[in-house]
């Protein structure tokens, strides 16, 4: 008899409507276009009107791997994000509202920075062994934001993956050896009187070369698997040059087919991040999609590797096996990428600026040009307004 294997049985990716290219941005800055390009990796960014949030963005992921059948068995919803909208109630109750999803229902968020989706799959794979019947979605929605004409300003994103962690899954199961790390480090942070986030992007990007080097080590230790055992290594991507200098940082100057290989699969799960931005909680999981989708190589029974990170900071790293027919049980990304609609640098910074953030003043958005399923109408008596579209 097969062991009950548990992991992620389906994913889905919702991100904005609207998109701003980083070649225009760069002329508008007076900045080398290579910069933004070549240098950190990036070709396009999402733009977040007024009328998305991290609930709204949520709930689309969501809804796109959900039918009645497989929503009736979902028993627990985790929503992972760094743009929380509220310190106190969970995005995960209106999510889970906006889904109509039963009041019967374990609702909850969790913090830590980029890294948290990764922790509610561990926890959800943990629910899932204890109750094999049930279903557990984990949601990672953030918006990436780090002001107009900073530094981190290319580094920007927007968009959720939604999974659904199961029994007897669908697309990767989920092996037993996994390395968390952890450390007291400020290499990002964002104090509650802030909208945009403080970085030290030198230091995060050594500390993240460090973290993954650490637990990829120490998992070596513990399995006596080897570069040769893994089909493709994926990882959290701010932007796509990071994932680049972790794999780097393993293989240093190794040229052979091995080291040769991971480097064409990483190029595979840059793709969709090239074109979205920094995702923070979801950015690992977005390159797996890209992975999956991209690339020409893999096959069931390949293994994946998965570095997660979130600064402050923690890395994770834990592995899956991909089953037979897994390209069925995800939301074609691509061709949602290409029917978004460009926007200008001007409209682009209009639409940063039209944000609820810290506002306390009763607001209605005018979503007339807000085509999604669930829209941000705005707040009345300090509360959201959501409206199914």
């Amino acid at each position: 008899m097969r062991e009950m294997r548990i992991g992620i049985d389906r994913m889905a990716f919702a991100t904005t409507n609207e998109y701003v290219d980083l070649v225009e941005l760069a002329k508008e800055r007076g900045v080398d276009p290579n910069k933004f390009t070549i240098g950190i990796g990036q070709d396009q960014q999402a733009v977040v009107p007024p009328t998305q949030d991290i609930v709204t963005l949520g709930a689309a992921a969501a809804q796109k791997l959900l039918t009645p059948d497989l929503a009736k068995n979902i028993s627990t919803v985790i929503v992972a994000t760094e743009s929380g909208i509220d310190n106190s109630k969970a995005s995960a109750i209106y999510i889970k509202q906006l889904l109509g999803l039963n009041d019967f229902t374990r609702t909850v968020e969790m913090k830590e920075a980029c890294y948290s989706a990764t922790a509610g799959i561990q926890f959800a794979k943990g629910l899932v062994a204890l109750n094999p019947q049930e279903t557990v979605l984990v949601i990672a929605a953030d918006i990436a934001r780090y002001g107009l004409n900073t530094p981190g300003e290319v580094t920007q994103g927007a968009g959720a993956v939604a999974m659904l962690i199961s029994s007897n899954p669908h697309l990767l199961s989920l092996e037993d050896t996994t390395v968390a790390y952890s450390q007291d480090i400020m290499d990002f942070w964002r104090p509650l009187y802030a909208t945009e986030a403080l970085v030290d992007g030198k230091y995060s990007t050594n500390v993240y070369i460090d973290f993954f080097l650490q637990t990829f080590n120490r998992y070596q230790q513990l399995t006596g698997r080897g570069l040769e055992d893994f089909a493709a290594l994926t990882f959290h991507m701010p932007f796509t040059k990071m994932g680049k200098k972790g794999l780097e940082g393993l293989l240093g100057d190794r040229n052979d087919e091995t080291a040769n290989h991971l480097r064409d699969e990483l190029t595979a799960s840059q793709l969709f991040s090239r074109k979205v931005g920094n995702l923070y909680t979801g950015s690992l999981y977005l390159s797996l999609m890209s992975l999956l989708q991209n690339s020409k190589d893999l096959t069931a029974g390949s293994r994946i590797g998965l570095f997660s990170y979130g600064s402050g900071a923690e890395g994770e790293f834990y592995t899956g096996i991909l089953e037979e027919g897994y390209q069925k049980y995800m939301n074609d990304v691509a061709q949602e990428l290409a029917n978004r609609q460009q926007v200008s640098v001007a409209q682009y910074e209009k639409m940063f600026n039209s944000q609820l953030g810290m506002n306390d003043k009763d607001i209605e958005f005018d979503d007339a040009n807000d085509h999604s399923p669930f829209i941000l109408k705005g707040q009345k008596n300090h509360q959201r307004i959501y409206q199914i579209k």
